[in-house]
């Protein structure tokens, strides 16, 4: 599977931005798509993830309540919906896939990756 993520830049604090992920060639049966985070000099973050077959979602806590993710099927597509953004949240994100419906938050149990997109959020 190839995955292709795009909608990052630069937004001031409480702003919104809207991330996309594209999912194409070979996808697996059931499978899960995930948005992790990172900022320079730290680890890569979960953020959340989705269950493509039935919508099911997982969200870090720093991210509840602001972050939204989706699916649209039809363009098999994953969206990251992210409100009242702060500047903690500044960050290449990447979208991520892997195969069944475990909601995993280690980086490590995902095989596709996208190329990041960099969210900045100003002060």
């Amino acid at each position: 599977v190839q995955l292709q993520a795009s909608g990052g830049g630069l937004v001031q604090t409480g702003g919104s931005l809207r991330l996309s992920c594209l999912a194409s060639g070979r996808t697996f049966g059931d499978y899960t798509m995930a948005w992790f985070r990172q900022a320079p000099g730290n680890e890569r973050e979960f953020v959340t993830a989705i269950r493509w077959s039935d919508g099911t979602t997982d969200y870090a806590d720093s991210v509840k309540g602001r972050f939204t993710i989706s699916r649209d099927n039809a363009k098999n597509t994953a969206n990251l919906q992210m409100n009242s953004l702060k500047p903690e949240d500044t960050a290449t994100y990447y979208c991520a896939a892997r195969p069944g419906t475990v909601l995993s938050t280690f980086a490590g149990a995902y095989v596709g990756w996208g190329q990041g997109t960099l969210v900045t959020v100003s002060s």
